[in-house]
């Protein structure tokens, strides 16, 4: 699961960069409130790549993808990303867990039949 849920929070990271360039052009925000705003949800995407294992996790990244789909209120076209994301995080926790319970189920085996396990990449 964290390899699908990093790669989801990375392109995030962009987006949101993206989606701060248009917000400093098309609102009425200032442009220290945009990147400020925008700054933080970057960081926040970087840093949940290591929590997603953690206990909130998983959860922390729901808060981000339902605020990533509010920025909408402020460039519109975010509504259709943030949405788009949303789609992208849950097929990264939900085929992410499975993944990681065929992997279990492996090992499992393998420690079972006393085979030794191919080395993880």
């Amino acid at each position: 699961m964290r390899m699908l849920g990093a790669s989801t929070l990375i392109g995030e990271f962009f987006i949101i960069g993206f989606a701060g360039l248009v917000a400093m052009r098309t609102s009425d925000l200032s442009v220290s409130t945009v990147w400020t705003v925008s700054g933080i949800a970057m960081v926040l995407c970087v840093l949940l790549c290591g929590f997603l294992t953690r206990p909130g996790g998983v959860q922390l990244g729901w808060a981000l993808q339902i605020a990533l789909i509010a920025s909408g209120f402020i460039v519109p076209t975010m509504f259709f990303l943030g949405a788009c994301f949303a789609a992208l995080w849950w097929a990264s926790v939900h085929f992410g867990r499975k993944i990681d319970e065929a992997k279990a189920r492996f090992a499992a085996q393998a420690a079972a039949q006393g085979t030794p396990e191919p080395d993880a990449a």
